[in-house]
């Protein structure tokens, strides 16, 4: 199929801000690709080049995307730089750029698809001596051979900055218009963008098939391939693969006990809530894999944590949810989880780090179970077969701490048992409830004493004044809306430190948000939106400065949270559910 099919999907999708209408959009054009296509154009069009949870890496960032529109186009970098701070898009100052070529270029050919991805994904194995200028080269040709709206958008796809405002849900619901639209009776009523539905029961049916094989494989290529091809039936047999991580389970804040019981039910499971790292451990026979909750690959900076499961799992192929505690050698108190964050990207020393910062493997959830998953599996079950299958050793690998109690007092000394060791509250589970990867439904919530920060991602920030004037040191920070849009929610310029050596400081943060730089404008930079902390406030008001709504008031910066993703981040319905607690408090 031609990648200029494509664009003009995209050009469509970014001409629109309804989700109805993109979803309308991408599921008319989903029904005309073939089958040997359709993978790779569902891919493409979330703007990616690899599935989630595959490690691999284009490596080209904006300054060497810049020195490869100018080979292509003919144009100098100081001019493309010049276009480009003014449209903070490089995608675009390449569509400008190279339509006014005066030349085409000899011998240039119609881009398909699959011409597209496999050039993209070549540029991951240029590796070694001049390889930056390899991969220049690689992505001038491809522009070069491109039509300028191609152009635009593989720039952006290169950069993951597609701008097209296509999420999660928007391409569920696509496939599921797109392949079981007339079971479904679904009809798209443009005129008034909305849907008509003869029976919500038979949509919601489709729709959850859809979105129980995407949980199982985190990857809509593969279930719009089974879609298309087997129907139904296609979607219910596909099955998780051990290796290939999928979403964790997320959880909701409850105020009190109380709350924890009326949304978990009586009587409900209480765990520790430990302040650690949450490992998602995948073992296949003797080899295991061990995934962050970003599906970052880990395996290789814990390798003790890999032989504890090797030798205290008693099965050959298992998915566990678990949470990395870090522990004091000394006194064997279990320690915040900043003291082992900084060996999620250790490369070297990896062995000499382990034992200077030790973990205990405290495992709270079955996955997967004799290589067939068990998610929809009763919670109360899924922890029967975790007692089977581990074997505790202390301070390697145990079971999370927890009780199963319908009472209120019995609970409260549990929480104060769960603080004295060291932890920050509890985890409430509910008995009869399936494991929803990706999800904060209420079968899971956690139980905190004091104010819990929010995890807010940076989408601005601003250069500081004289002595701060070499360092970003104001941050726009935003929450996420069930659409994927990312909403301002206030500033905040306090919590960070002036020396490395006092913890997270200006000067490390500058460095982590400069290679995020999509546009300056004067003093403020406009970034990706990738980097996500902890952020401490006094209270959340009403404002109509933000697009959330809402304004921090005295908003502070805590922890880096490497561990999350900007699509994990607190939701504009959890600070809406903050406000009005606040309000009744």
């Amino acid at each position: 199929m031609h990648y200029s099919r494509l664009v003009e999907v995209y050009e469509k999708l970014e001409a629109t801000t309804k989700r109805l209408a993109q979803t309308h959009i991408i599921s008319e054009f989903l029904k005309t690709i073939s089958s040997e296509d359709l993978g790779t154009t569902v891919l493409l069009i979330e703007g990616r080049v690899f599935p989630r949870g595959d490690q691999r890496e284009i490596g080209i960032a904006s300054k060497m995307m810049l020195k490869a529109i100018s080979v292509a186009s003919g144009e100098s970098k100081e001019r493309i730089n010049s276009e480009w701070k003014k449209t903070g898009d490089l995608g675009t100052v390449s569509y400008n750029l190279i339509k006014k070529k005066k030349q085409a270029t000899l011998g240039s050919s119609e881009l398909t698809i699959k011409k597209v991805l496999k050039n993209l994904r070549g540029l991951v194995t240029i590796e070694g001596l001049g390889s930056v200028d390899k991969k220049i080269q690689l992505v001038a040709e491809l522009l070069t051979s491109a039509k300028p709206s191609e152009a635009k958008y593989i720039v952006r796809t290169i950069l993951d900055d597609m701008r097209i405002g296509v999420g999660e849900g928007t391409i569920r619901d696509s496939i599921a218009w797109a392949f079981f639209g007339s079971k479904m009776d679904v009809r798209y009523n443009k005129d008034e963008n909305k849907i008509e539905i003869e029976d919500r029961e038979k949509y919601n049916k489709y729709v959850g098939a859809v979105q129980r094989a995407y949980d199982l494989t985190n990857d809509f290529a593969p279930v719009a391939e089974a879609a298309k091809k087997h129907g139904m039936k296609g979607l219910e047999e596909i099955e998780m693969e051990i290796g290939i991580p999928i979403k964790v389970m997320l959880a909701l804040k409850v105020e009190d006990i109380s709350e924890g019981f009326k949304r978990c039910g009586k009587p409900a499971e209480f765990e520790f809530k430990y302040d650690g790292m949450r490992m998602q451990i995948h073992k296949d026979d003797n080899k295991v894999k061990i995934f962050t909750r970003r599906l970052e690959n880990v395996t290789e900076q814990f390798p003790e944590v890999v032989e504890s499961v090797k030798k205290h799992v008693g099965e050959k192929k298992v998915v566990l949810d678990s949470e990395a505690v870090g522990f004091s050698k000394k006194t064997g108190k279990y320690l915040p989880f900043q003291n082992i964050s900084q060996r999620i990207k250790r490369k070297y020393d990896i062995h000499k780090l382990a034992s200077e910062l030790p973990v205990e493997l405290n495992v709270f959830d079955i996955i997967n179970y004799k290589g067939k998953s068990v998610v929809n599996m009763p919670f109360v079950d899924r922890k029967k077969i975790l007692k089977k299958i581990i074997k505790e050793d202390k301070k390697s690998i145990v079971l999370a701490k927890s009780i199963t109690t319908d009472d209120e007092k019995i609970v409260q000394k549990f929480y104060n048992d769960a603080i004295d060791a060291g932890n920050e509250g509890l985890m409430v589970k509910k008995l009869d409830a399936p494991y929803k990867p990706g999800a904060r439904v209420g079968f899971m919530c956690k139980l905190k004493s004091e104010q819990e920060p929010l995890d807010l991602v940076i989408v601005k920030a601003e250069w500081g004044e004289g002595k701060r004037s070499k360092w970003l040191s104001s941050f726009t920070l935003a929450c996420i809306d069930e659409e994927g849009k990312f909403l301002e929610v206030g500033k905040a310029s306090t919590g960070l430190k002036e020396k490395r050596e006092e913890g997270l400081s200006f000067d490390e943060m500058t460095v982590i948000l400069k290679k995020l730089i999509k546009k300056e404008e004067g003093k403020e930079v406009i970034l990706k939106p990738k980097i996500v902390i902890e952020v401490g406030y006094e209270e959340i008001q009403k404002s109509p400065t933000y697009g959330s709504g809402y304004a921090l008031r005295f908003p502070r910066v805590g922890k880096l949270r490497e561990d999350k993703s900007a699509e994990e981040i607190t939701t504009l319905s959890m600070i809406e559910t903050a406000y009005n607690k606040q309000k009744k408090k």
